[in-house]
């Protein structure tokens, strides 16, 4: 086939290639065309491959237009490309249509538990009276947890607290157990401290946050397993008024200064003497309710640090004197927020977490 004739059949080829592609009217078409007439298979691109079957002298003639038909074709197409997502685009606003004044969609912003909230606060109190944080661990050994703090094996006193025993042979006396409380962290932090300087301890202003575990029968008031927060002070000359002094002004910080409080005499083997420590309950204002059921609405026990405990934590009790504390932090968030139910800060329930 001479140049003439092929390039002949191109012009026509872009002619009809051109009208077709004005009448496509969406992407899979416009696809299609492409397909057909810039493919590998397209009829101006294989003029290029037969180039070699021509005389020399009518090969740039041939080669010349059929890059000049490509570039054409390549033209057109992007034009149409362009055309159709114009179209879509246009559409696509008027059927849609955006008001740019309505405010943007807000972003949900994580917050702190309420319990934890309270612990820092709580923390944040104790750190400004000279406390300083110390951990302990949540699986205590029955020593520990029990024995070295005035319960010895068989103790009656054991039965006020149903406990969670680990499954580990071999222990005898002395079991693996979740620790029912924070106290044992008394004796960690008093032999912690005192192997600093055993003849002469120095001493001791801690608070031990943690979790704890109880079988107990969960209620509104109770749960099975809660934060709770121990406080240990030891040195020459600590009295019981160091004590109150300790909690009031707690109270008072957190709950405002017209916050009420009590001590009641109680019995804690660790402790001598002993005292539960109460705020007047916030929902009946001391009238009492179905929280707090008689006004006040207990907090955690406190006590004198039992010479016992004082000898077993290395301390000297006929030099030291000190005094223990441990209160529940859901409880302190209760009467913080008013809220009714301990069994909300487990549930998970944004409505609830939401609030604070």
């Amino acid at each position: 086939m001479s140049a003439a004739k092929i390039l002949e059949e191109l012009e026509a080829l872009s002619k009809a290639a051109i009208g077709e592609l004005a009448r496509v009217t969406n992407e899979e078409a416009l696809l299609a065309w492409r397909n057909t007439y810039l493919g590998k298979n397209a009829v101006v691109v294989k003029a290029f491959s037969s180039l070699g079957t021509l005389p020399p002298d009518e090969r740039p003639l041939v080669g010349q237009g059929a890059n000049r038909i490509k570039v054409t074709l390549e033209s057109a197409y992007n034009d149409r490309a362009q055309a159709l997502k114009d179209s879509t685009l246009a559409q696509t606003l008027s059927t849609q249509a955006l008001d740019v004044t309505l405010p943007g969609r807000p972003r949900n912003r994580g917050r702190l538990h309420p319990d934890t909230q309270i612990l820092r606060e709580l923390l944040r109190i104790f750190g400004d009276m000279g406390f300083q944080i110390f951990q302990s661990r949540e699986v205590e050994t029955d020593e520990y947890n029990f024995q070295l703090l005035n319960f010895p094996v068989g103790h009656p006193a054991r039965d006020m607290q149903d406990t969670y025993f680990l499954d580990v042979a071999n222990r005898g006396d002395n079991p693996l157990v979740l620790r029912t409380h924070t106290s044992p962290g008394q004796i960690r932090a008093m032999r912690e401290i005192s192997a600093l300087n055993p003849a002469d301890p120095p001493p001791v202003r801690v608070i031990v946050p943690g979790m704890v575990f109880r079988y107990e029968q969960v209620d509104v008031r109770h749960e099975t397993q809660f934060d709770q927060l121990e406080g240990l002070a030891v040195g020459e000359g600590i009295t019981f008024s160091d004590l109150k002094g300790t909690l009031t002004d707690m109270a008072r910080r957190l709950f405002g200064p017209s916050a009420r409080t009590r001590f009641r005499a109680s019995y804690f083997p660790f402790t001598e003497p002993s005292a539960e420590f109460d705020i007047q309950c916030f929902q009946c204002h001391g009238a009492g309710c179905g929280v707090c059921g008689g006004g006040w609405l207990e907090i955690g026990g406190s006590g004198m640090v039992h010479p016992v405990v004082l000898a077993n934590g290395g301390y000297d009790p006929a030099r030291y004197t000190g005094f223990a504390f441990g209160f529940g932090v859901q409880r302190i968030a209760m009467l913080r927020y008013g809220i009714n139910d301990i069994r909300y800060f487990w549930e998970n329930d944004l409505r609830f977490l939401e609030q604070f």
